[in-house]
């Protein structure tokens, strides 16, 4: 039998993993990118020096030995090199205090009784509770693990079983202090309503060294991903847009190019933003009532995080500032037209080339309407003036904890959810995902992906819009995933790449 042919559209975390297990398995991969560098959201570009991440805020399966640093191994991304940070996020008070959730137990029982003593009794169970996480890996043995080492997990899962079902909202809930009761429920992505177990795995991975910053940002794993897929043999077509997923009696055969040529493949497997290749590339036409739901315009999907980025390059040393930053804001800031009562940051200082030397990048992520930026659009000079103002008023925000920024600031960027239609495809931000709400918990605990489409054989869908995770690793892995369905459904047993040596 030869070799089945795969054409992947879009070259993100979830299409390069898909072609990399797929050459390794014995198909014909091709990726098709519109973009003319590869990584899709992955994404790190430079401004007069400085060097904008738009991606990654913890990086898990950084430390040698664990699962996922395995699946990254498979990948090409490790070995590499990083920078262990020190801290999962701070948090800066109206009133000038500073909470600092470091990894090291230790020091964070001792920095958070001498920040709030009346609070010892919450710290040490929350400190306990970490220490409990930290004896597995949670998020490698849910992926990989056998039933043995799950059944291990079981005395671990029922003393932690309160904080599946609190949310970060309640952890806070726990302390007096009003810098660890309305901060702490913010340190997990500016999202309260999120499960406090989530906040409390991620932290037990730092401790255990599987967080990290990849030195040169997200772009440098696509690269690397990229070169393990082109040593494999695959064929990766950068800056080649996809117009149309084409089909045959209920199945995928190929796909047309915007220059209208066509590329037949007995399989499409597309990275591409879910809801513009299902309406789109696909015309609607393979969809039931939930798929439909999933992809209509209402209004619950209008507000979403990271929808508005400022990135900031300054003449300021920031090696010395936590990696990730909250600033808790009374009164509360309109931003992009959103009420902002907090700012959430990343602060790059721990990465020396992602600025000129003695000076330092920062990030702040905003919430936003694709509305307001679609109706901004329609005017350009509207639409600038909205970024500058936005802009002016984080700098002006920011200098509550750096008197003075303002005159330090050499390099301003702006991207917004327009900028993201630009380049990915979308139309609502990367957040914008079937379920609306990101699930961590939903993808891990989930053997399979949704990844197809009713009516339609030989098509899969991989990345965010299959995961509904969100995490890189969450991505990467919905790409092997849907190679190791190819090869159930063709009889073939399953084989994972190699490690790269």
């Amino acid at each position: 039998m030869r070799d089945k042919s795969i054409v992947i559209i879009g070259a993100g975390m979830g299409g390069l993993s898909a072609g990399i297990h797929g050459q390794a398995n014995g198909y014909r991969t091709s990726i098709y990118e519109a973009h003319t560098v590869p990584g899709g959201q992955a994404a790190t570009w430079t401004r007069k020096g400085y060097s904008f991440d738009g991606c990654i805020h913890h990086l898990f399966g950084c430390r040698p030995g664990s699962r996922l640093n395995e699946l990254w191994h498979e990948l090409g991304v490790m070995p590499r090199e990083l920078v262990a940070t020190q801290e999962c996020v701070a948090v800066m008070g109206t009133d000038g205090r500073l909470f600092v959730d470091y990894y090291d137990l230790e020091r964070l029982r001792q920095h958070t009784v001498e920040l709030a003593p009346a609070d010892r009794r919450a710290t040490d169970a929350y400190v306990e509770e970490i220490r409990r996480c930290a004896r597995h890996d949670f998020f490698g043995e849910m992926i990989f693990g056998s039933k043995a080492k799950l059944l291990g997990m079981l005395p671990t899962l029922v003393a932690l079983c309160p904080s599946f079902t609190s949310t970060m909202a309640d952890l806070g809930a726990r302390f007096s202090d009003p810098l660890l009761r309305d901060g702490l429920p913010l340190t997990l992505y500016s999202a309260p309503a999120n499960p406090a177990i989530l906040h409390l795995v991620m932290h037990a991975y730092g401790m255990n060294g599987d967080i990290a910053w990849p030195v040169g940002g997200a772009t440098t794993l696509a690269r690397s991903m990229a070169e393990r897929y082109r040593i494999l043999g695959g064929e990766l077509h950068l800056g080649r847009r996809v117009k149309e997923i084409l089909t045959r009696d209920g199945k995928a055969t190929g796909i047309r190019l915007a220059d209208g040529s066509v590329v037949e493949s007995d399989l499409v497997v597309s990275n591409a933003d879910g809801r513009s290749t299902i309406m789109d590339l696909l015309g609607g036409r393979f969809v039931d009532d939930r798929i439909r739901a999933y992809c209509g315009r209402n209004p619950a999907s209008d507000e979403t995080n990271w929808a508005v980025h400022v990135f900031l390059g300054v003449n300021r040393d920031l090696s010395k500032e936590p990696s990730s930053l909250v600033m808790l804001l009374d009164p509360p800031v309109d931003i992009a037209g959103h009420t902002c009562r907090s700012l959430e940051m990343q602060i790059y200082g721990m990465d020396p080339t992602m600025a000129p030397p003695g000076k330092g990048v920062i990030k702040v992520e905003l919430f936003s309407r694709w509305s307001l930026w679609e109706e901004l659009a329609r005017d350009p000079e509207r639409y600038r003036e909205e970024k500058e103002r936005a802009a002016d008023k984080v700098i002006g925000v920011l200098e509550r904890r750096w008197p003075g920024l303002r005159n330090d600031v050499e390099v301003v960027d702006v991207p917004t959810l327009i900028t993201w239609k630009r380049f990915m495809g979308g139309d609502r931000g990367f957040v914008n995902m079937p379920t609306k709400t990101p699930s961590m918990l939903r993808s891990l605990l989930s053997s399979r992906l949704d990844s197809r489409l009713p009516g339609l054989a030989g098509f899969h869908l991989v990345g965010s819009w299959a995961t509904s995770g969100g995490a890189l690793f969450l991505n990467a892995l919905s790409g092997r995933r849907v190679v190791q369905d190819i090869c159930r459904a063709d009889g073939r047993t399953f084989v994972a790449a190699k490690r790269r040596q």
